[in-house]
């Protein structure tokens, strides 16, 4: 699993510290990286997993905060301010606001982790849901290629048969129209190959299947016996 990166976005240099120093006392910490509100123009959104907004100068928070709601990031923001935490609260739905107070470190680290940890989990679900929609398409396939198999050696068969019949008559073409017709016959022997190969895929795979099957039924439940 890749290492979550926090973006810390303050104006004032203590916040980072504190933050950082409070989250090396439990057992994952996330990578870090430290901008100033002047820094942060929101084009590295996708590069970390979880922004905390610290201190900002005057008429950097709505800036920020506008940036980080546009790009979809989840972001906990931290102040010390009671009008500017409402204020986040109501123009901000994404943002969780959180007043500055006695254990406010605790659960910055505790809320973060929390929101971490779902992070991870949205992501390895749609790493699934990408698998899965990856196995449903290779299995489409896999089913129309087993609907046209017989199709295709037919047709195949038909190539087959009829440039045979023309190399049988060597009078019949001229030397260039001979080797295309022989190139035809050695690529048409060749598909013959593959579609002999996935017929034999596709009974060793229904084998190991039945095998599968018949060790599930051999299984026999152990009992318990008294005396």
């Amino acid at each position: 699993m890749n290492q979550e990166t926090v973006l810390i976005i303050a104006d004032d240099a203590e916040f980072p510290r504190v933050v950082m120093t409070r989250w090396q006392a439990e057992r994952t910490v996330p990578a870090f990286t430290l901008l100033t509100g002047e820094l942060w123009n929101g084009a590295k959104a996708s590069g970390f997993s979880l922004a905390v907004v610290g201190p900002l100068f005057k008429n950097r928070t709505a800036t920020v905060l506008d940036k980080l709601e546009s790009a979809g990031a989840p972001a906990v923001f931290v102040s010390t301010d009671s009008r500017a935490i409402r204020t986040v609260r109501a123009n901000y739905p994404r943002v969780l606001a959180l007043q500055q107070h006695d254990g406010w470190l605790d659960a910055v680290v505790l809320i973060s982790t929390e929101i971490l940890r779902r992070v991870e989990a949205t992501a390895r679900a749609q790493r699934a849901e990408h698998a899965a929609g990856a196995r449903e398409r290779d299995a489409t396939l896999g089913r129309y290629m087993l609907e046209m198999r017989h199709s295709f050696n037919n047709a195949l068969t038909s190539v087959l048969g009829n440039s045979e019949l023309l190399l049988l008559e060597p009078g019949s073409l001229s030397a260039q129209a001979r080797d295309q017709v022989d190139t035809i016959h050695t690529m048409a022997l060749r598909l013959r190959e593959v579609m002999q190969r996935f017929s034999s895929l596709e009974n060793e795979m229904r084998f190991s299947e039945k095998e599968s099957h018949g060790e599930t039924r051999d299984i026999v439940p152990a009992h318990v016996s008294t005396v």
